[in-house]
């Protein structure tokens, strides 16, 4: 049975595939997500472990953390927010997955990836109905200078490849959100990481992807996923 949610909410994300609930995050909650995500990199850097993705990322500016439920219990409390599941059972129903919780820090410099749908990464097409999600958190405010996410208004109506328009990326905008924000986006939205123009700003996201059951996930959290933190949630 799935959860209810905020009519306003769902409206949002039936008519826009995506919906901003503002200051989801108490300040000190919001405190504590940024100095763990900033530990976690100063802890894969001094353990030789890259945080760059050569695959998805054109240079080193772009900061990836994957497997955040392993590098910090605060991150295993995100994933249980209330407010995120609430929209996760509204949309993929009360036995969705977490497919993945990584992290995406544009540093000046950092540079947009390639356009796509996170959903047409993991099912071909015709994309009928909803079986992804992603539910994004703003640890810092985010704006088109420094990397916000840009998207395609309506793109989630989007059934084939053969619909996305050529000029897609011109057609694109950013999402606009002030830290501590949530930002649920359902998976046949397109989209792509925003360039950070700005001399100094950094833009830290986070990303909880979830699936329907029926679609496989792209990690095995039993095998990445310490005991002691397995033991945690």
């Amino acid at each position: 049975m799935k959860m209810p949610l905020d009519q306003r909410l769902a409206e949002q994300l039936r008519q826009d595939g995506f919906c901003v609930i503002p200051d989801a995050l108490p300040p000190e909650t919001l405190r504590r997500a940024k100095e763990a995500l900033d530990n976690a990199v100063t802890k894969m850097r001094a353990e030789g472990e890259s945080t760059f993705d050569q695959k998805i990322d054109y240079t080193d500016a772009n900061i990836r953390v994957q497997n955040l439920p392993d590098r910090d219990p605060i991150f295993g409390e995100l994933l249980e927010w209330p407010e995120a599941i609430e929209i996760v059972h509204h949309l993929l129903g009360p036995d969705a997955i977490v497919a993945s919780f990584t992290a995406n820090i544009a540093l000046p410099g950092s540079r947009s990836m390639k356009i796509h749908s996170d959903q047409a990464l993991v099912e071909p097409g015709p994309w009928e109905e909803i079986t992804a999600l992603n539910i994004i958190w703003c640890l810092d405010d985010i704006y088109e200078e420094n990397g916000a996410t840009r998207y395609l208004p309506g793109s989630h109506n989007i059934r084939t490849f053969e619909e996305l328009p050529a000029d897609a990326e011109a057609q694109m905008t950013p999402f606009v959100a002030k830290a501590g924000s949530l930002v649920a986006m359902e998976g046949r939205v397109w989209h792509t990481s925003g360039a950070n123009v700005t001399k100094d700003q950094e833009r830290r996201l986070i990303f909880a992807y979830y699936l329907k059951p029926s679609v496989r996930p792209s990690v095995d959290w039993e095998e990445l996923i310490k005991p002691d933190a397995a033991a945690d949630h």
